[in-house]
């Protein structure tokens, strides 16, 4: 195995887009915070570094967070086309009476047989948490709100919730509706990318319908912290929980907790939180997707080496203090015997850092590298048993 230190360009050190690898933090960081939250996780949108988990993959009732499923499902339609935000759908007296005035919980106070703009309805659950909205819309895309969770429970495992099945729109409690904390998360990431043009939704602060004013009830959009969404949820099974994101300085965080037992211990532990992950952690770019990271020497070939190319944007999430003793090693069994195809996997580029796990990243042949004919093979195996040379 030959084995040598690489060290990244220091012109690459700025954030990249999507596309990327990650070194994930370990336990071994992890663990200089802890949380009174039954459930949570924290992770880094861009790498997906994982910088806080606790009981991330139990199942646990979520309350009004489910309702980012619901929104899910929404845009996907908007974009898709099959559904306009001038659409409008009718209350119905379930909708009314189960998630309106009458049922007692949060709601957007629509009335019985109006008919209600899907963009009124997409504000009335994402800023008023409205449980009739949820309903309404559910209806209204599906027929019944039971076949609409089907359809969200279907979705969702598409989109990669290995751990969530839906019972209902709202998140009203429910033996057989439940997400976990890593589910929440994945769901939350995925808003956010695959629907930058309605995202914006989740950070409005106020909205007004029917002559009611209601506030966002996200705690941490009120601050300066680069909040911008997404849900809280409560009831007494599933306590007061937050899917939260920000964005500082280029780099998005995802929070989400639960079981907490108060709104004021979910505003001050989800603020405290962000806070430790923006600042405990960054994000280093080593390479851009097709830079040539080394070269390997080629046996047999028509050249003497083969570029070592990284396939894609190579960024880790590291703990600050890790940063300074990282080492990027690239590695490959001897020389790559020839014919080399551009493209084939011939080395990997190793990330260590103290105290994370280590990351291979596979390197690929930046170019196609021919096979020495007949003579050419005699002479270069005479060279080698001569003089040890084996280019």
């Amino acid at each position: 195995m030959i084995s040598a230190a690489i060290r990244p360009s220091s012109s690459l050190h700025s954030l990249v887009v999507a596309g990327l690898v990650a070194l994930a933090a370990t336990d071994g960081y992890a663990a200089t915070v802890e949380t009174s939250a039954r459930e949570a996780i924290l992770l880094d949108a861009t790498t997906g570094a994982v910088l806080l988990e606790k009981n991330a993959d139990q199942r646990m009732p979520t309350a009004s967070m489910s309702k980012v499923m619901t929104i899910y499902m929404v845009f996907e339609r908007l974009k898709n086309g099959t559904l306009s935000l001038d659409d409008s759908f009718r209350v119905s007296e379930r909708a009314w009476r189960r998630g309106g005035a009458p049922s007692g919980g949060s709601t957007m106070f629509l009335k019985l047989g109006d008919k209600v703009r899907v963009e009124d309805l997409i504000r009335g659950i994402i800023v008023q948490s409205g449980n009739d909205a949820s309903i309404a819309i559910a209806e209204g895309l599906a027929g019944s709100e039971e076949a609409f969770a089907e359809q969200m429970t279907r979705r969702g495992r598409d989109i990669g919730l290995r751990n969530s099945n839906f019972a209902n729109a709202s998140g009203l409690p429910d033996p057989n509706h439940y997400m976990t904390a890593r589910d929440l998360a994945t769901l939350a990431k995925r808003t956010i990318n695959d629907f930058p043009d309605f995202y914006r939704y989740y950070s409005e602060v106020t909205y007004v319908y029917g002559g009611i004013r209601q506030t966002n009830r996200n705690p941490l959009v009120y601050k300066e912290l680069g909040v911008d969404g997404l849900k809280t949820g409560h009831t007494e099974e599933a306590g007061y929980g937050l899917t939260a994101s920000a964005l500082r300085s280029g780099r998005r965080l995802i929070l989400v907790v639960n079981g907490l037992p108060s709104r004021q211990v979910r505003a001050s532990e989800t603020e405290r939180l962000m806070d430790w992950g923006f600042r405990e952690f960054n994000n280093y770019a080593l390479f851009k997707g097709g830079d040539t990271v080394s070269e390997a020497e080629v046996w047999l070939g028509q050249a003497p080496k083969v570029p070592l190319v990284v396939e894609k944007d190579l960024v880790v999430t590291l703990p600050r203090k890790a940063r300074n003793d990282m080492k990027v090693v690239v590695a490959f069994p001897g020389p790559v015997p020839a014919p080399v195809n551009k493209g084939a996997a011939v080395a990997k580029l190793i990330v260590k850092a103290p105290g994370e796990t280590p990351v291979e990243v596979p390197l690929v042949a930046g170019a196609d590298v021919g096979r020495l004919g007949f003579v050419g093979r005699i002479a270069a195996a005479l060279k080698h048993i001569l003089w040890g040379d084996s280019s």
